[in-house]
């Protein structure tokens, strides 16, 4: 027990005020005791898992090699993730990382090898940061530290980013005869096309505060405060309803590809859609009762 909460410790420090559910209090920490690590994964594993209250916490474990995404790490971290992601008692993942570097991306070493080895890394790889959008709970990294490279495109590829003052964000493949084109699927697609071009080109650092204004991140905040910060947006995600908040999630990224009219026609359709499952229907009464939504988190439609 002491070494898995010691690994999700940092996760767990201070949480003051988390959602409902028969496991969470208001107004008390998490004592160490309460954290349980799924799987009994080994303390020296490339990711340790941990879940409570319907926040499951993954930790990239490899801080001596700085968290490279080798093909172990991504297959990892796969397992993680999909571990158990259709029950109901899970409704957000948290991912970070042990040591001052979250990840420095794919390992290079293992890049050095044949090819059908390189084509089965970057397989994986697409599989793990797809995955993070695709999974029906939201995603959140919290970062302190440096994310090159695909650390990057982790961070990129997550729902929300929730970062300390002290983190940096760099795809530096070109100065090893490695465009970072991978990583630059995802951060294309969050940041402005010249803003991740000159990171592409040059491989140069941003800071925390240059990628919340470019659009990498959701919040910067400082070290000190990250893990509250990560728990309050967790403990909100917690308290609405699994079911819609996965209907919304699949929604944002599939019209977010397409033109204005057809996005408007996908997002009207599934308004629609969204209206006719019970917990539309328990929050609409709720609010007009003036009474708090009781979820089930049933992808069933109503009886109506």
């Amino acid at each position: 027990m002491g070494v898995l909460c010691a690994a999700g410790r940092n996760l767990w420090r201070g949480a003051k005020l988390i959602g409902s559910g028969p496991k969470l209090r208001e107004g008390r920490p998490w004592s160490r005791c309460q954290v349980r690590q799924a799987g009994g994964a080994a303390p020296d594993a490339l990711t340790l898992r941990t879940q409570l209250g319907g926040i499951r916490s993954i930790v990239l474990n490899n801080p001596k090699k700085r968290n490279a995404l080798s093909l172990a790490m991504l297959e990892s971290l796969r397992t993680d993730l999909l571990h158990e992601a259709g029950s109901n008692d899970l409704r957000v993942i948290v991912i970070s990382a042990e040591g001052p570097v979250f990840s420095s991306g794919h390992d290079l070493k293992e890049l050095s090898s044949t090819r059908d080895h390189h084509i089965q890394v970057f397989a994986v790889c697409t599989e793990v940061m797809s995955l993070l959008q695709d999974i029906p709970v939201p995603v959140i990294a919290k970062v302190n530290g440096l994310a090159t490279a695909a650390g990057c495109q982790l961070v990129a590829s997550c729902d929300i980013a929730v970062v300390s003052d002290k983190s940096k964000f760099a795809t530096p493949g070109v100065n090893v005869g490695l465009f970072c084109s991978t990583p630059a699927v995802a951060v294309g697609r969050s940041v402005p096309q010249k803003v991740s071009l000159e990171m592409l080109f040059t491989g140069e650092p941003i800071s925390a505060h240059d990628a919340l204004q470019h659009g990498l991140v959701s919040r910067v905040v400082p070290e000190d405060q990250l893990d509250e910060e990560t728990m309050k947006i967790a403990s909100k995600i917690c308290q609405t309803s699994r079911s819609v908040v996965a209907l919304g999630k699949a929604t944002f990224y599939k019209q977010i590809a397409q033109d204005r009219n057809k996005a408007y026609q996908i997002a009207s359709q599934v308004m629609v859609d969204n209206l006719a499952l019970k917990d539309g229907k328990e929050g609409i009464e709720a609010f007009l009762q003036k009474r708090r939504p009781i979820w089930s988190h049933s992808t069933e439609t109503a009886n109506r």
